[in-house]
């Protein structure tokens, strides 16, 4: 296990932009792009230095997070407006988020596990290039069902198509 950064102290209140970045994982400009999104906050010094409060933390490890399981940046971010400005937020705060994720991301894992357990068969695409495409999908009749993969897709899972 890799012993703590000594170069960022655990009992400093606030965090400059070099250290909310080692602490966090995530490079210099990442979190200028998430403050420029709004996801993050920092306030400035009298020489216009960044400096983060601490909690920002666990912001940008939410961030990070919820961006490794494909949640698009706009319901992160809606997500993260709902916590208080004005203070800290508690566990309770999180417990909220966590609530109004719960169903996105139980669809989410039925999908990811659709797509582990069936990727090698028939996905319901239209193709028909697989032997097994003509058993499970005959002239492609899951063509009635809507368009894509429509034996991996999720009912329930809003669909984005992102580059």
């Amino acid at each position: 296990m890799d012993a703590p950064n000594p170069s960022v102290p655990w009992d400093r209140d606030e965090l400059t932009v070099g250290d909310l970045a080692a602490r966090s994982g995530v490079t210099v400009s990442a979190l200028h792009f998430y403050e420029r999104k709004g996801l993050i906050a920092s306030r400035r010094t009298s020489g216009n230095q960044r400096r983060y409060r601490r909690e920002t933390l666990r912001r940008v490890a939410f961030i990070r997070v919820s961006q490794r399981v494909g949640i698009p940046l706009a319901d992160v971010g809606a997500a993260l407006d709902t916590l208080p400005g004005d203070r800290t937020p508690t566990a309770k705060d999180w417990r909220r988020i966590s609530r109004a994720w719960h169903e996105d991301l139980d669809a989410r894992i039925e999908q990811l596990s659709r797509l582990r357990d069936h990727l090698t068969d028939c996905i319901g695409c239209g193709c028909l290039s697989l032997r097994r495409c003509a058993l499970t999908n005959p002239h492609d009749e899951l063509a009635e069902a809507g368009p894509g993969p429509r034996t991996l897709l999720v009912e329930g899972l809003e669909q984005h198509d992102e580059p």
